[in-house]
This record gives C-alpha cells, sequence and structure tokens, in this order.
C-alpha cells in the first residue's frame, strides 16, 4: 500500500500548488495537499496584523462555521485567541499544535466556553509564517473534529511543513497584489484593542486591568503569578477586589462584561 506522499491525490495536489496562477489556486491546491495527507474537517488560512483585524484570505469551512468561526470572531473575540497572540509574538513556531500552545486554564475560561467549545475541535494543527516584519504572519489553520491527531498524522504534518510555508508565502503575495494592502493602522482594531486594554479602566488599577486580561485569555492564578512577576496569593488578593469593584462573582460575568464593552464599538 503506497505512502499517503506518494498517492496520486497527493501528486495531484503538489502540481495544483505549482500551476497555480492565483492566491485561490494555490490555497486550493494547499487545502488539497493537506487532505492528502491527513483527514480532517476543515482548514482556514489567517493574515494576523500587529495593527489590524486577522484577514481571512481562505477557508473550507460550512457556511455556519464561516458565520461562527469567520464573522463573530473578528467582531472581537480574536483579542482573546491565544493563536492571535502565539502569531503577534516574533519567537512563534513554524508549526505548533494549538493544544500545546493555550493557557493552564483556557479551557475553562468563557472565551472557550462561549467561541472554540462551539467549534466542536478535538485537534488543531497551526502553520505559522511571518510574512511582514514584526507586523503580520500568515497561519494555516487545520482542525480535527472527530479526534485527535494521531503520532503518525503528526508527523506527516510536519514533513509537508515546507511545503505549506512555501505556499503561504505564494498566497500573501498574491492576496498583496490583489487588494493592494499589507495593512496599516485599522479603526476597528485599534477601538477593540483600546477597548479590552482600557477595561474596567475608571474603576481597576492598571495590575487589576493586567490580571483581567490574563484571567480572560485563560490563565489560572498560578499562571498569571508567573506571567507578572508577583505571589500567586498577590493575584487571587488582585482578583477579589477587581470582582468586588466591578460588582460580579465569576469570570463568566468579567466576560460578559467585556464584550458587552465590544458590542458598543
Amino acid at each position: 500500500m503506497p505512502g499517503k506522499f506518494e498517492t496520486p491525490a497527493w501528486h495531484r495536489a503538489v502540481a495544483g500548488i505549482v500551476s497555480g496562477d492565483s492566491g485561490k489556486a494555490v490555497a486550493e491546491g494547499l487545502t488539497a495537499a493537506v487532505e492528502a495527507v491527513v483527514e480532517h474537517e476543515g482548514t482556514c488560512l489567517l493574515a494576523f496584523h500587529k495593527d489590524a483585524r486577522p484577514d481571512v484570505l481562505h477557508h473550507t469551512l460550512e457556511p455556519a462555521g464561516r458565520r461562527h468561526y469567520v464573522e463573530r470572531y473578528l467582531d472581537g473575540p480574536y483579542l482573546l485567541d491565544p493563536l492571535y497572540q502565539l502569531a503577534r509574538d516574533c519567537r512563534s513556531p513554524a508549526l505548533c499544535r494549538f493544544r500545546d500552545q493555550q493557557p493552564d486554564r483556557f479551557r475553562s475560561s468563557e472565551y472557550y466556553r462561549q467561541y472554540c467549545e462551539r467549534t466542536h475541535l478535538q485537534d488543531e494543527m497551526d502553520y505559522l509564517v511571518p510574512v511582514v516584519a514584526s507586523r503580520t504572519t500568515v497561519v494555516l489553520v487545520v482542525g480535527r473534529r472527530s479526534r485527535r491527531f494521531s503520532k503518525a498524522e503528526l508527523r506527516r504534518l510536519e514533513l509537508m511543513a515546507p511545503i505549506v510555508h512555501a505556499s503561504l508565502a505564494r498566497i500573501w503575495e498574491a492576496w498583496v497584489a490583489k487588494t493592494g494592502n499589507r495593512r496599516g493602522a485599522d479603526d476597528v482594531h485599534k477601538r477593540l484593542t483600546e477597548c479590552f486594554e482600557n477595561f474596567g479602566r475608571s474603576q481597576l488599577t492598571r495590575r487589576e486591568r493586567q490580571i483581567s486580561q490574563l484571567l480572560l485569555r485563560g490563565h489560572s492564578s498560578k499562571s498569571v503569578a508567573r506571567e507578572l512577576g508577583i505571589a500567586p496569593g498577590t493575584v487571587m488578593v488582585h482578583k477579589r477586589n477587581l470582582f468586588a469593584k466591578l460588582g460580579i462573582s465569576s469570570q463568566f460575568e468579567l466576560f460578559s462584561l467585556l464584550i458587552d464593552d465590544l458590542a458598543t464599538l
């Protein structure tokens, strides 16, 4: 039985990438190449920017998935996405498994419950390519709903990384040529970011705002302490104080306050 990289489907997909004369054609060839290597339930190709909302360059999501994963995501929840944070980090890996990059309490966060859980993804592999120094990173998301990727599948995804990364760079250049947009400042992103960074400013101290941001992103009190270089007990005191000042008693209410603020923009 031939290996996944020896099948006609794989070679047709690579041929499609090589011969692609547009970003869409290259993206379709890349999607076909991934499908030839592993079973999955959808891909999404995003460009994460330092000073703008993400751009969706290509996806294979059904209409309901597009509404939730793309349209709702771009309304503001992307600010809490670990992948967004990772893509903006100059030390980001070229390939990673999403579950390995999550804060320690991410799956208990309201962002995960309100957004990620509804995608029903069991596993996700992400390829990252910086295309504009310190400003933009293109990411291919490969999602699996039915089960986690096996070691053999992860190895195949790793082996095809050079082709994926080269394809992502081509797709980005085609996007720029078509739109004329390398993305500078985005007024909507600026307002969303300022809303998030200033959340609770009239009531909370700077340290309490820092802690609330990390809690919203899925960090436990111990993880917050490590991130800020303070004692876990100090984090707990700040957490009690900020909850009291905001008149809330749970992280669900904290998340709801933030979403309400974002919705007013």
